[in-house]
């Protein structure tokens, strides 16, 4: 890994939201060795909603659609409500995506990490310009 994607998210926090155990580690680890403060993973919507409402600044978000059955659309709503740009993970296809939603950038699962983060960061990097 060259050293520019070490620092690729330094000194940034970004909130993951995913109930796949495995997959929020892999997501949280990535993020991490590119700099990032990692907030969560968490895999409740609620657990999402109270870092937001204690006041965490957060820079950046990957949200997976279905958290336990439930959308999380109010998470990105929130998000979105801050100017936090967020990418959705999912394994539904673009359809399932609210039509409010539909230029977030989405990655189907199996989802391509690196390639997830990078998207990310780009998006951060222009939020903050």
């Amino acid at each position: 890994m060259l050293s520019r994607d070490r620092a690729l998210l330094s000194g940034r926090r970004v909130l993951v939201v995913e109930d796949e155990y495995f997959l929020a580690d892999d997501i949280s680890r990535a993020l991490r060795s590119r700099g990032a403060d990692v907030a969560g993973p968490v895999g409740e919507l609620e657990d999402a909603l109270r870092i937001l409402d204690d006041g965490l600044i957060v820079d950046g978000a990957v949200l997976d659609v279905n958290i336990r059955s439930e959308m999380v659309f109010p998470i990105a709503r929130e998000l979105r409500a801050r100017r936090v740009p967020f990418v959705f993970t999912t394994g539904y296809e673009k359809v399932s995506i609210a039509p409010e939603f539909h230029d977030v950038p989405f990655w189907e699962k199996p989802i391509e990490i690196a390639a997830m983060i990078r998207g990310l960061a780009g998006l951060i990097g222009q939020s903050r310009t």
